[in-house]
């Protein structure tokens, strides 16, 4: 069947970006299930920016992801309900919250750093080797490669070298 985005070029570049953004996650989850994490892919990207910056208003983090503010209080509250961040008012302003990771926030990051993103960012680096050309050329090859191989295909050939 013909792949519509593909043909359609760059008038359909954003679905078609987003059709490889979502494509990545479900490996990345994949794997993380693999691992046994219970955290959604799409909210490690949170948790990193905690561990790099540090504590931060909830709109600061938004801009560090570069995400919308309501996206973030809904990870943020979905992470705080399961023990991985706490938010707390600041003392300067009781309208900004303030996200900070848990002991157990920090453990399951500083676990993932070890254990999981290495995997993963050499598995997508495998994925992307050897681009060059065109915009849609690179983006056509990298859908036909997540077609031939996986992220999880991917980690466990790089496991066996």
């Amino acid at each position: 069947m013909e792949d519509v985005l593909r043909s359609l070029g760059y008038l359909c570049l954003g679905s078609r970006l987003k059709r490889i953004g979502e494509q990545l996650q479900a490996d990345t989850q994949r794997l993380l299930e693999g691992l046994e994490v219970r955290v959604q892919s799409s909210q490690y990207p949170l948790l990193a920016a905690l561990d790099r910056l540090g504590p931060l208003p909830v709109g600061e983090l938004a801009q560090s992801l570069g995400v919308t503010q309501p996206g973030v209080t809904r990870s943020v509250s979905l992470l705080a309900d399961i023990g991985l961040v706490e938010v707390i008012r600041a003392n300067d302003d009781q309208r900004r919250r303030v996200v900070s990771l848990t002991s157990g926030g920090q453990q399951l990051v500083d676990a993932a750093k070890r254990d999981a993103w290495p995997r993963i960012e050499r598995a997508v680096a495998d994925l992307c080797s050897g681009l060059s050309g065109p915009l849609l050329e690179q983006l056509a090859a990298i859908e036909d490669g997540l077609a031939a191989a996986p992220l999880a295909r991917r980690v466990e050939k790089a496991a066996a070298r």
